[in-house]
């Protein structure tokens, strides 16, 4: 038997469809493999918890509290020695799913040829040895480590909005507030709390203060959290091959309502300077 060959391979079927459970199980039992199976993303982590697998064969696309990616990242926490592979029935997806799926270790497109599965399973298990294990990253990492990568790109984006630079500003002057609003940002990811929730951010309440001075408009102060965010999503995009997808989707979302409460609480201060002037400028008497 060559090396990293199993006598008897233990393998968890993951699928919502019970015909697929039940098909994939026959199939691999007849083929010397111990099955177990799963009908959902809850009852799979709680296997992966309680027991130990040698291949995961998980669909990617399922309703409830979680999809494949889940499944896969749980995996490959708790075993990362284990073969790893998610099938998808829309092979218009796979390429994508080549692209992004790097904690997988092969992307399945449905119906899927018996022999070739199987082979493929096999094959994973003997080359599992030689893998290397996967650096698994939170969001709030990657943020925080490329952070002024991060800013660059942002920066960068700015430069080719025109509304953006109609007024005359430079680098530091552009850019002073987003060390304090991603730091602010990483924190909340690292500490959360309920979507909607409020929390003041100074930084966020002197950006519109500044901004004010500077000669902003409400419409300018949208438009660059905008691109903040597009910013913050392309440093995840190129960050794909380790981001921890388990919590990818929380992340994405907190992300989202943390730069709008705090573009919420910059307009807010900028309104009351605008104001404020408005006020002083009234004739008395």
């Amino acid at each position: 038997m060559e090396k990293n060959d199993i006598a008897q391979p233990k393998v968890l079927v993951v699928d919502d469809n019970e015909g697929v459970r039940k098909s994939l199980t026959m199939v691999l039992r007849s083929y010397q493999f111990e099955v177990t199976s799963a009908a959902n993303v809850g009852e799979a982590l709680h296997l992966i918890d309680t027991q130990s697998f040698d291949v995961l064969l998980s669909d990617l696309h399922m309703p409830g509290a979680g999809d494949g990616f889940t499944v896969v990242s749980a995996m490959r926490h708790t075993n990362p020695n284990a073969v790893t592979l998610v099938f998808t029935g829309y092979p218009a997806l796979k390429e994508a799913m080549d692209a992004i799926l790097l904690q997988a270790d092969e992307v399945l497109v449905k119906p899927m040829d018996v022999t070739a599965m199987v082979e493929i399973i096999r094959c994973k298990l003997r080359a599992r040895g030689t893998r290397k294990a996967a650096n698994i990253e939170r969001v709030s990492t990657i943020l925080e480590r490329d952070g002024k990568l991060t800013i660059a790109h942002w920066l960068t984006r700015v430069e080719a909005e025109p509304e953006l630079t109609s007024v005359s500003l430079n680098d530091e002057q552009r850019t002073g507030h987003l060390p304090r609003l991603i730091e602010a940002l990483v924190e909340r990811l690292r500490v959360p709390r309920k979507l909607g929730t409020k929390a003041v951010s100074n930084a966020a309440v002197l950006h519109g203060r500044i901004r004010y001075s500077q000669g902003y408009s409400v419409a300018m102060l949208v438009e660059e959290s905008r691109v903040l965010q597009v910013s913050i999503f392309e440093t995840l995009q190129n960050n794909l091959a380790t981001v921890d997808f388990s919590l990818l989707l929380m992340d994405v979302m907190t992300i989202a309502d943390e730069v709008d409460s705090q573009l919420k609480q910059t307009i807010s201060s900028f309104m009351e300077e605008s104001n404020g002037a408005r006020v002083q400028l009234l004739p008395t008497g």
